[in-house]
Parts: C-alpha cells; sequence; structure tokens
C-alpha cells in the first residue's frame, strides 16, 4: 500500500532549499550514510519508517531541519506514521489484531487528515503547498487504490458495529471508527454511515456531560461532516451550554484535537479536566481563529468555543493582538453573512465585544 510517511518524508526533503546537496534522494542517502536504497524504501514505504530503531527515526527527524527542511512538514512525520498503522489495520481486517489502533489512543486532527489524505486524495492544510514538477509517472499523494478503500471502510465499518462488544477500547474505537466511515462519499456507504450515526439518538439527545460525551460530539461532527448541520447545532444547545463539564470537555478536545494539547491519551477521560491548566490557550485561540473559515460546517462550534474560550480567559485579545485582529475581522465577516445561528450571531457579538474592550 503507499506510505504516507514515506509520502511527508518526501515532501520535507524537497521542502530542503535549492542547491542543497540533501534535496536529492542520493544527496540525502550520502548525509545520512546510509545508501541510496535505503532513502528510496522509506520514501515508497518498502522500509516503513515505523519500522526503524527508536533511536534512528529520531536522529532522522533532527537532522531534517538541519539539512533546511521545513519543521512542520518534518513535525508530521509522527502523524502520517500513525495513520499508515490505522490504514494498515483496515486493510488486514478485523481478525488480524485483536485491539484495532482505532481503539488504543484518542486521534488528533493531523492523524484525521492523513488518513483521510489516503481515503479521498485531498492533502491535509498543512501540506498544501507546490511541490516540485517531477519526471515520469509519480503519484502526487499517498492515495489508496479503489479495491484497497473499498475494503478498508467495509472493514472499518465492521469494526463500527462490532465495538460495543469490546470492553474496555469499544466507546473509543467505535466512535473513531464511525468518524472515519464519513470519508467514504459513494452512495451506499453515506447512507449506511448516517443510518449508523441517526441511530445514536440516545447519544446525541442526551444533556450535559455523560460518559458518551464525547461520542455524541464525534456523532454530531461526522453528520455535519455529510451535510446535515442540525445535530451539531442541537448538541450545542443541549450538551454543551450552561454545563460547566461539558464546556470544559469542548474546550480540552478542541486543544488535544488541534496540537494545543501534546500529551497522548489512551482514552476520553481526560476530557473531564475543568481546570483549564493543561492546554495553552493561546494556542488554542490561534488555531480557532485560522481553523474557523477552513470548516463552514462546523462554523457554529467553533463560534461557540471561541465565546467560551474568551469567556474563560478574557487577558487572551491582550496577550496576542495579531490573533485577536483577525478573529476580529473574520468575526464582522460570519455576523454579515447570514449563514450562522442566531445564537452563534449572538456569541460572536459577544467575542466582537470582547475583543475591542480590550484591545491595546
Amino acid at each position: 500500500m503507499p506510505s504516507i510517511a514515506g509520502f511527508v518524508l518526501r515532501m520535507a526533503r524537497e521542502s530542503i532549499p535549492a542547491g542543497n546537496g540533501s534535496r536529492t534522494q542520493a544527496g540525502m542517502a550520502e548525509a545520512l550514510r546510509v545508501d541510496l536504497g535505503t532513502v528510496q524504501g522509506w520514501e515508497s514505504g518498502r522500509r516503513p519508517l515505523a519500522n526503524m530503531k527508536a533511536g534512528s527515526l529520531l536522529a532522522l527527524r533532527r537532522r531534517l531541519p538541519a539539512f533546511g527542511a521545513d519543521p512542520q512538514v518534518v513535525r508530521l512525520l509522527e502523524a502520517a506514521m500513525d495513520a499508515d498503522r490505522v490504514i494498515e489495520a483496515g486493510l488486514a481486517g478485523p481478525d488480524r489484531d485483536p485491539v484495532h489502533p482505532l481503539g488504543q489512543w484518542v486521534h488528533t486532527r493531523e492523524t484525521a487528515h492523513m488518513i483521510a489524505w489516503a481515503l479521498t486524495g485531498t492533502p491535509p492544510p498543512s501540506l498544501a503547498h507546490p511541490t516540485p514538477s517531477r519526471r515520469g509517472p509519480v503519484a502526487k499523494g499517498p492515495l489508496l487504490p479503489v479495491p484497497e478503500r473499498t475494503a478498508f471502510f467495509s472493514h472499518l465499518r465492521t469494526a463500527a458495529e462490532s465495538a460495543s462488544r469490546i470492553e474496555e477500547s469499544g466507546v473509543l474505537l467505535g466512535r473513531q471508527a464511525l468518524y472515519l466511515t464519513s470519508y467514504d462519499q459513494s452512495a451506499d456507504a453515506a447512507s449506511w454511515t448516517a443510518h449508523a450515526l441517526h441511530a445514536r439518538r440516545g447519544v446525541l439527545g442526551a444533556r450535559g456531560w455523560t460518559p458518551q460525551w464525547a461520542e455524541a460530539r464525534s456523532t454530531a461532527a461526522a453528520l455535519a461532516r455529510l451535510g446535515d448541520p442540525q445535530p451539531l447545532l442541537d448538541f450545542i444547545e443541549r450538551s454543551v451550554i450552561d454545563d460547566d463539564v461539558a464546556e470544559a470537555a469542548n474546550l480540552t478536545y478542541w486543544a488535544y484535537w488541534l496540537g494545543a494539547l501534546a500529551e497522548p491519551h489512551a482514552n476520553d477521560h481526560f476530557m473531564r479536566d475543568r481546570g483549564l491548566a493543561a492546554w495553552d490557550p493561546i494556542t488554542l485561540m490561534r488555531c480557532l481563529v485560522y481553523g474557523i473559515h477552513q470548516a463552514p460546517g462546523y462554523v457554529d462550534l467553533y463560534i461557540h468555543s471561541l465565546w467560551a474560550l474568551l469567556t474563560a480567559h478574557r487577558w487572551l485579545p491582550m496577550a496576542s493582538p495579531e490573533i485577536a485582529g483577525q478573529l476580529s475581522e473574520r468575526a464582522l465577516q460570519l455576523l454579515d453573512s447570514g449563514r450562522i445561528s442566531s445564537r452563534s450571531k449572538r456569541e460572536l457579538s459577544a467575542v466582537y465585544y470582547v475583543l475591542h474592550e480590550n484591545r491595546t
């Protein structure tokens, strides 16, 4: 199968400035003191990066920026290797590994974007920049062939259906597998996913924080991805607003999903931390502001989350005037767009007031 990590490594190499000998496969092989076939194997997936010794992999990730590679691309190697594990497990089928990677740890947006790259051909926004022209029939991304995509989604649906029978990791496996099925846009698959998601009406109908809160959030988000925004609006109204634990969980989940909370977690329990001290609020505000225009289906959740974040930390506009200025511009655009809910208009107006009340 195509290697997502191999493509990211190739993009990291190609981000090295022209004229630097390490920019070519041969030059990098020489600089790393390995043979050319090793570098070619890493990039093609014949020699998966995940199979490297930990020390060798760490040395590679540290040396790439020293060669001039874009640090942001190098940073994505870990998410790409995680995505390769999920894809490999999905292609192997339900009987290959008793503990599916989707049930082993809570995934982040970077990992989800990497998986989606292999399933839809759409590169992650963090990698959506021009790549050098190449000679010959070179693949532009790690898109799985149609038969493999079909098999992956079939196994993913099986994993989602059987997750309830797994005691420890079943809840996490179920919600993450079901969310990923929303990337399958074929008519029959989209219908199955929509039916499976709507079958969780009991989870979506709960008020405030419950042990199934993260599952309800993922379910509503997946339905929004499929073009049905109402469950997400209802989730905000019923399962987030006016509940301190749920409000904190929403911000903490955002922090983890967007990278403001770096520590990996094996389950969803970490979201119940009401202290809001485990992550950096400035980083979260930056990520929410940058992402609000990239995910129109989730715009109301972005708005409520920004409102809650600025309510909890009214000093944020003074700590980061540049980000506050960008949010102010986008707030005006959204208020004039007519495509947000009445609650979002009220909350965004309050955000705009806080921004100008605290400007320096």
